[in-house]
Order: C-alpha cells, then structure tokens, then sequence
C-alpha cells in the first residue's frame, strides 16, 4: 500500500536533511532554488560568431572545443575571447602547449600580454595538472589549452621516437575531463581546448575527418565549434587576409548547427568593422543600395572595404551602429555603450523635419575659357557623388 502523500513528503525531507549533512550544503536542491540559472559567457570578439552562440559568447563554467585545419585561426580566435575576458576585468591563462604563442599578435588581437598568465609545460599530464590547479583555485575566468594534439603523454617522451603507444592521449584525457568536469562548474570557469584534424583510413563513404585525443572531448564539450578558411581577402595583388567561417557543430547551452561568418586580417586579427557591417546590413541597420552602404543619412561608402575604412575612421559611428546590433538582438551591450534611451533620442533627432535644401551652384564647361554657371536643385547624395575638380 503506498504511503500517504505527508507520509512521502517527510520521509522526503529526511532524506534531504541526510543528504546535506553528510555532503553538506547544495549537494541537492531544487532546480528553482539554484543561485545561478542563467548561464554567463564570454564574448568571442565577432558579434556574428556571438549571436550564433546563442548566449553572446562561450559559455562559463563549460568546456568549449574549437577545432580545424592548420592556420584557420583557431588560436586567433582564443585570443579574442581572452581579449573580452580581460576588458571584462577577468583573469585569463593559456596553456601553450604547442610552444607557438606569438605575444606581438596577441597584442594587436587586444590581449594585455603583460597580465595574461601563460604555461609551457614539458608533458600532457604537467599540462592538464596546470589547468586542474588553476580550475580549482576558482580565481580564473578562462583558460586556453593549445592544443589537444600537442599534449604528448610522459610515456611516449620518455621512450624511443619509435615505440608504439597506443591509446595514451585518449585515455589520458579521458581521467582529466572525468575529474576536471565538475570542478569547471563549481569554479565558472570557462576552458576552452583547440584540436586539430586527422583522417581516418580506409573510410569510403561520409566524412574521413575526425579529431585528436580520442572521443571523450566530444562528449564532455558544451560547445564544439568548427573553423574553417574561405576565400582570401586580397588589397590589390596582395593577400591580406581570409574569410572565416565557424559551424557550431554541438551546443547543450542554445540550438546548435548556426553558422557564422567573419574576416581575419594578418597582423590584426578578427575585423570589427566588417563584422559589425556585415551584421548591421543582414538586420537592416546599414542599408545597401547597389553597391553604397548607408547608416541614415550617412553614406559609409562604395563598396564593402570602403564603408570598413570609414567606420574604421569614425569609431563613434561604428559603436553606435554596435549598440543598435546588441539592442534588437538581446546582446550585452559593451562596457560604455550607448544606452537605449541615448540611442532612442538619436533616433528621434533623425526623424525631425529638416531644412529646405538650398540650390546647388553646378559649374559646366567645354573649354576652360567658357564657363556657364546653372542653379540646379539637387540631391545631397547626387552631389556628394560629383567630381567638381
């Protein structure tokens, strides 16, 4: 016979008052009584990328895996990501564990080298004890391992260039994630490891591709995020850079299979330009007609490198048109953004009546000798486009 429903609900709180006694305080609850139901992220440094996410960055508190081919700017991306979390007054650490960090581009990608803390270890096992201390110490906001495929096992560096060890990385990685999972929970930390690609053999049909340091990655990831090059950018016969692209191939924290797009310039890492006009055109903040972009009233510029040179020159233009993207998309505005109320009275301005315009005074001629002077009602952005030298 089942107990009656008091009878249930005290054998209940028993067991609760048990439970936290011998574990102590939090180790069971009610999902409504959690401290923090939202989960915090760190944004990437491409609004693109962070509406993709679904959350406005990497997820704290979480393991994220960026993979891709070689120079697909995996690492670049760390970078920027470390970047957010220290304008957000966080701490950051990178393990390099590839030993190929390059301090100079980091700085240009904003990072503040001289306050980012960076490991070198020797072995796979010193590497992931590192990032285990620092987890723990629950001082750190995120951490970078570069990369998967770099953290050799003691073993393997002790034996012969030619000894068969089978296994090592996966399993070794597997004991880590097993005891580093639930302390990066506690800590709200967000780690976040780069990997790179291997094919398998003997694979005929589907995708031969697959990563390094076996499957366990693949699970305890919240975020799994596939990199990859596009087209080159070119300025002239030079290449300045690539056209990025990122699929979010696994998401436990928004809908997962988004996709984003981005550029990457040599020497100064993820355009905020372009990414901002690129968004603000798809949400129709920018307007394109043909090939001029316009914000209002303003023109931007001919062409895509055109209106990213202007708002490259106008960084106050370039915020406000941020802070409209983060309004409508329900993005964390950044720190000394324009507020809403700001941008509702620039919108306000925008729509008063303005002043007729006045004439404008058109010099047409054959011959330098023999000038005529036409008064001519024209539009501001017609003249704006005529070559009066």
């Amino acid at each position: 016979m089942a107990k009656k429903p008091e009878g249930r609900e005290q054998a209940l709180e028993a067991t609760l008052a048990q439970l936290k006694k011998r574990f102590g305080d939090g180790a069971i609850m009610k999902l409504g009584e959690a401290p923090d139901m939202e989960i915090e992220a760190i944004p990437t440094g491409s609004i693109a990328l962070d509406l993709a996410l679904g959350i406005g960055g990497v997820p704290r508190g979480r393991i994220t895996e960026i993979y891709g081919p070689e120079s697909s700017g995996k690492t670049t991306l760390c970078q920027h990501i470390i970047a957010e979390a220290q304008k957000m007054g966080g701490v950051a650490a990178f393990i390099d564990v590839e030993h190929a960090l390059d301090p100079a581009y980091a700085a240009k990608c904003g990072v503040d080298v001289a306050n980012l803390y960076i490991a070198q270890p020797d072995t796979g096992e010193q590497a992931l004890e590192i990032a285990e201390a620092l987890v723990r110490s629950g001082a750190v906001d995120v951490i970078v391992i570069d990369s998967v495929a770099a953290l050799v096992p003691r073993a393997e560096i002790e034996g012969d260039m030619g000894d068969s060890h089978v296994g090592l990385q996966a399993r070794l990685m597997s004991q880590a994630l097993r005891k580093l999972a639930g302390a990066i929970k506690k800590s709200n930390t967000a780690v976040i490891f780069t990997n790179q690609i291997r094919m398998k053999i003997g694979v005929l049909f589907g995708n031969p591709e697959t990563t390094t340091g076996g499957n366990a990655l693949k699970f305890y990831a919240s975020v799994r995020m596939d990199i990859r090059r596009k087209e080159a950018i070119k300025q002239g016969g030079e290449i300045i850079g690539n056209r990025t692209k990122v699929k979010i191939k696994k998401n436990k924290v928004a809908p997962p299979f988004r996709e984003a797009e981005f550029d990457i310039l040599y020497n100064e890492g993820i355009s905020v330009e372009g990414d901002v006009l690129d968004v603000a055109t798809e949400l129709d903040i920018v307007t394109k007609r043909g090939a001029y972009y316009s914000y209002g009233d303003i023109r931007l510029g001919q062409g895509r490198e055109n209106a990213k040179q202007f708002l490259r020159e106008n960084p106050e233009i370039l915020a406000e048109i941020d802070s409209r993207i983060r309004i409508e998309t329900g993005l964390p505005p950044k720190p000394g953004a324009l507020t809403p109320e700001q941008l509702a009275l620039l919108a306000e301005a925008d729509e008063k009546p303005k002043q007729p315009k006045r004439p404008k005074k058109v010099v047409s001629s054959s011959d330098d000798d023999d000038l005529d002077v036409v008064d001519i009602d024209l539009d501001e952005d017609v003249v704006s486009d005529l070559d009066l030298d």
